[in-house]
């Protein structure tokens, strides 16, 4: 037997002597991997849904009137909305990129009995099969009759043919098609929305000048270049719009996942940390019961760097046991997780997802090994002679 597998059964010896204090401090190690792995999990799985969900406006730039500009009228005139000259402006910028020009509000809606507040957009017909995709019925044709959000068809029972009753004076519209869902988006919302024809929309609200622009950039490599020539067209003077890109919003939604991650995934590394510390108790109270042993052995020839590698291993073997089994436990509880919270669980199945399980078990290996440094450090400095005369 070589002198490393000696001295490492002489570990696995003693951690089964005190095999009720080695699985306490094994347990410590399970639960911090546990913590850190599974809120890794369910912060990608977070982040990786909303990047699904708002993955198809990723080629957007919206552009809305500024706040607060007056352009030489009161703040209740069409300042408040893009006027046709700019939208007019915002198409010239935009070249050969499609310019979707939008009414956007909000009202109450009547259903039967029932009364609720939905959005209402206004659209122009020969525009809504490239924003929007229809579930049932059929797109909208000319100014009569509206379409529907799936959420609010869903959840109010109403299908194609269904009549609503709009606004204070409950003008009655009949739906004509319900969208297939889209989530949550930059540019419109239209799960729990109304969205009527651009004429309807004008004509029942008395509006002039549209709420925003959605301008769908055919290369995404083109999104700064057309950002730039709307604001050297429209703000040249006095800032009139503000423009947005969807794609730099969800870069920024991504990124603060990221780091919401991490701070939850640090929590998580305080449970290690005390771990750590119950290894590192567990260790010393090894080094002090085994005196005479240490003595022993450093005074037939035994040298400082294998009485090390004897503790070294104790402490390893406690990390990468409790690390193996706290890694299968993560697995479990990440499941429990995101098929809980999210509904779906394919998110845990994704490599940046999985990734999160070896990361827990090396952070936990790694706190015990450097728990047992000390105590190893310290068994090897023992004077042979003190250490035969201990009780």
């Amino acid at each position: 037997m070589t002198g490393g597998s000696l001295f490492f059964n002489l570990a696995v010896r003693n951690l089964q002597m005190h095999w009720l204090r080695s699985l306490l401090a094994a347990i410590g190690i399970i639960i911090g991997v546990m913590a850190i792995s599974s809120m890794g999990i369910l912060g990608n799985a977070f982040s990786l849904s909303i990047t699904k969900s708002l993955s198809d406006v990723g080629d957007s730039i919206i552009v809305t009137p500024h706040v607060g500009y007056q352009g030489g009228m009161s703040s209740s005139t069409t300042s408040e909305r893009l006027t046709d000259r700019q939208v007019e402006l915002i198409k010239r910028a935009a070249g050969n990129n499609k310019v979707y020009p939008i009414y956007a509000g909000g009202d109450r809606v009547k259903v039967q009995r029932d009364t609720l507040y939905a959005s209402v957009y206004g659209i122009d017909p020969k525009d809504l099969p490239s924003l929007l995709t229809i579930e049932k019925g059929q797109y909208l044709r000319g100014s009569s009759g509206v379409m529907i959000g799936s959420k609010l068809a869903k959840e109010n029972n109403l299908t194609v043919g269904s009549r609503l009753l709009i606004g204070t004076q409950e003008t009655g519209v009949r739906v004509v098609g319900i969208l297939k869902e889209r989530g949550m988006g930059f540019d419109i919302n239209p799960d729990n929305a109304i969205v009527t024809s651009d004429l309807w929309y004008r004509d029942f609200y008395d509006v002039k000048g549209h709420d925003q622009a959605i301008i769908k950039a055919s290369d995404i490599k083109e999104i700064s270049q057309i950002k730039s020539a709307i604001d050297k067209q429209l703000n040249k003077r006095d800032t009139e719009v503000d423009i947005y890109d969807t794609r730099m919003i969800l870069d920024s939604i991504t990124q603060t996942f990221g780091q919401i991650t991490l701070f939850t995934m640090a929590i998580g590394g305080i449970s290690l940390i005390v771990a750590g510390v119950s290894i590192f108790n567990v260790m010393m109270m090894s080094v002090m019961e085994r005196y005479k042993e240490i003595g022993i052995l450093r005074s037939i020839g035994t040298k400082r760097a294998e009485v090390r590698s004897m503790f070294i291993y104790e402490a390893f073997i406690l990390g990468l046991t409790g690390s193996i089994v706290g890694g299968l436990l993560s697995f479990g509880a990440g499941y429990l997780v995101v098929a809980v919270l999210l509904k779906d669980v394919s998110y845990l199945y994704d490599s940046a997802s999985l990734i999160q399980i070896p990361y827990g078990m090396a952070f936990g290996i790694v706190t015990s090994m450097l728990s047992g440094l000390y105590p190893a450090w310290k068994a090897s400095s023992l004077n042979p002679i003190d250490a035969l005369r201990h009780e």
